[in-house]
């Protein structure tokens, strides 16, 4: 037998061993569109066909992200930013939590309190910056208070719907079984209805970040990304409103890509996965 022949059985032995794994390339399609953004953008500033006050550099933002990292601007305001956001999401997802399980196992209570709360989620949250900013001023606990409202909506809908929608032949199965109300609600309710409650205190924990940075700018200033870009705007640095921008998007897909990873986890715990 000749050896290209010889190379050939084996190299087919392999594959049939050894079969190739296909890359996985979808994952990577998603930074086409930032990679084609910033060349765009890196263009136009070397072209200076705009307005250099306006459009500043790439180079001129990443020079600004450096000083920020290295004066310790930049962890200052993320850990203001971040503690607000965290307690705010802590009370509001708590409240809702409570608020949730009371609409969906207590008929009575959801027939008293439930048209109250159909209405109290049609407003607005910017609705209740002024009556926020009376009732608790214009510091930490007015912002926190918003960020709680914005964190507790979600919470209770998801919760509430989530328990409502418990298919009849699981609470028929724990009532022939003889479960009790503790062992039904444990059990049955809670395990059926979590991938809803987690979807609600998914959604809380991103409404509560995009509330961080609404309450940091239209609330009095203090330390935060939003008085990141409070300062570039009164400045005029736009590299810095532009750095704090990319900040926001970056702690929001950090926190979105968490909570996902959370979420299968619990999934493959569960037997959902």
């Amino acid at each position: 037998m000749s050896a290209p022949a010889s190379l050939s059985r084996d190299a087919a032995e392999l594959a049939a061993v050894q079969p190739l794994r296909p890359v996985d390339r979808s994952r990577w399609r998603g930074l086409v569109l930032p990679a084609v953004a910033i060349a765009l953008w890196a263009l136009l500033s070397w072209l200076d066909v705009v307005n250099s006050a306006l459009l500043v550099s790439p180079q001129k933002v990443l020079a600004t992200a450096a000083d920020q990292v290295v004066s310790g601007r930049l962890w200052r305001a993320l850990r203001a930013s971040l503690a607000r956001e965290a307690t705010g999401f802590l009370i509001g997802t708590a409240s809702g939590l409570v608020l949730g399980a009371l609409l969906g196992l207590w008929p009575l209570f959801n027939r008293i309190v439930g048209p109250s709360f159909s209405t109290f989620k049609q407003i607005s949250l910017f609705a209740w910056i002024p009556l926020i900013s009376v009732w608790f001023g214009l510091g930490d606990v007015a912002k926190v208070v918003f960020l709680s409202l914005a964190a507790l909506v979600p919470v209770v809908v998801n919760t509430c719907d989530g328990i409502r929608t418990v298919p009849p032949a699981l609470l028929e199965v724990a009532r022939v079984y003889g479960f009790t109300r503790w062992q039904t609600l444990t059990q049955v309710v809670l395990p059926a209805a979590l991938p809803a409650i987690f979807t609600g205190v998914y959604l809380a924990l991103i409404y509560s970040w995009l509330a961080t940075i609404g309450a940091e700018y239209l609330l009095v200033a203090g330390k935060g990304i939003g008085n990141t870009l409070i300062e570039g705007s009164e400045h005029f640095q736009m590299d810095l409103v532009i750095f704090g921008m990319f900040v926001i998007g970056l702690v929001g897909w950090l926190m979105n890509a968490s909570a996902r990873a959370l979420e299968r986890r619990l999934a493959r715990w569960t037997g959902r996965a």
